[in-house]
């Protein structure tokens, strides 16, 4: 409570975040190419890390991501990966160093024994209301990612009604954060502050963005989350290679799509740990499962998403959590098809999603919600852009 009420200076958070990663393991690399990572602090559709983990692999660089699971209205990455049927996310410290060793790229999650600290730490952030605290995210996030041994990390902090900082000042605090320790910590951190007003990219929900993150690596995705996603590991490819230009590692990463090679390394990456590689899904098919459009009541532009109440509505159709012990149906989830500044008709579908079709009063609940969430005016409202600012 002391840290949240008074803070930290730069050289006490990098000696928390140092105490913290050397709690436990520290994964050591052979001599090679660089190791790199990624780092989101959560929003709606957030599934950037499926495709950049291959993407990036296919450029040369290894990429063992460490990621979490979702609690609340933001997904986690790992559950997305276990729509996929019998894909493991279990993998133990010699099974990520052969595969990243082998293929450049694995998404897993942390085993017990890399940083063990932060989970009591965080365990007690949580029942003391001092989860908000920069420094204490700033260490948390670092001690679990550094523990990857890694040379470079670019990190996406996110802002807005769909994210955990709702203002671009709270996240360019923490980002500069982020970013001071991380230098500090000997790691070239870098940190782009992203918009998270709507759904980042059409789908929303566990299975539907796992089929979104192929249409992203077949060249099909959509353009905003195609763009994050080339964008966050342009940032990286040049932090560990000086001598290219960001322009060239952009055209580097947008080639692994057109050339396919991203596409088959996500493939044999989900073989690799004991998924289908045909990408069938664990929960299909999809019988019991009804989809509903939400439409609009009045015509005007589509003024304001509240993309936290989207996420929301993901849990009430059992898409998320609200307590780490619930399970998951990966096929409810969301596709919003109205975007900020679109002029709909009344009539117009807005978003649709889809829920067990046995659950009646589950769906109309989910309806009102969405319904709640978006804002439609006779105005139309600031342009929206994606990328706010890059600390470097």
């Amino acid at each position: 409570m002391a840290i949240l009420l008074k803070g930290m200076s730069l050289e006490e958070t990098v000696f928390l975040t140092r105490s913290m990663l050397n709690s436990g393991e520290v994964l050591r690399w052979t001599p090679g190419s660089p190791v790199v990572d990624k780092h989101s602090t959560g929003g709606i559709g957030d599934k950037v890390s499926i495709p950049l983990a291959p993407m990036l692999a296919c450029c040369g660089v290894r990429v063992p991501m460490i990621s979490g699971r979702g609690l609340g209205p933001t997904g986690g990455t790992l559950d997305k990966l276990e729509s996929i049927a019998g894909f493991r996310t279990d993998l133990s410290k010699d099974e990520i160093y052969t595969q990243v060793n082998s293929l450049g790229c694995v998404i897993t999650g942390a085993s017990p024994e890399l940083a063990p600290a932060d989970r009591k730490l965080y365990a007690l952030r949580d029942v003391t209301g001092t989860v908000e605290s920069i420094p204490l995210i700033t260490a948390s996030i670092l001690s679990k990612k550094l523990a990857a041994g890694l040379d470079a990390l670019v990190m996406d902090v996110k802002f807005g009604s769909g994210a955990f900082m709702k203002t671009v000042e709270q996240a360019n605090e923490l980002a500069k954060s982020l970013v001071a320790v991380g230098q500090e910590m000997g790691v070239k951190t870098t940190a782009l502050l992203t918009n998270m007003n709507q759904t980042l990219g059409r789908a929303a929900g566990n299975e539907n963005e796992i089929r979104e993150s192929i249409e992203i690596l077949a060249g099909n995705g959509p353009r905003d989350v195609t763009e994050l996603t080339v964008e966050l590991g342009a940032r990286l490819l040049r932090s560990v290679s000086a001598d290219s230009s960001l322009e060239a590692c952009r055209n580097q990463l947008v080639a692994t799509i057109s050339s396919s090679t991203a596409l088959q390394c996500f493939k044999e990456m989900v073989a690799m740990q004991g998924g289908d590689d045909s990408l069938s899904f664990s929960q299909s098919p999809a019988q019991d499962i009804q989809e509903t459009p939400v439409v609009a009541k009045r015509a005007g532009y589509v003024s304001a998403i509240d993309a936290q109440q989207l996420g929301f509505a993901i849990i009430e159709m059992g898409g998320g959590r609200k307590r780490l012990a619930d399970l998951l149906d990966h096929r409810t989830g969301i596709t919003q098809i109205a975007r900020l500044g679109d002029f709909v008709h009344q009539g117009d579908e807005l978003v649709r999603f889809f829920n067990k079709s046995s659950h009646e009063n589950e769906r109309l609940e989910v309806q009102k919600k969405i319904e709640d969430a978006i804002v439609i005016l006779d105005s139309p409202p600031k342009p929206f852009s994606l990328i706010h600012s890059i600390i470097e």
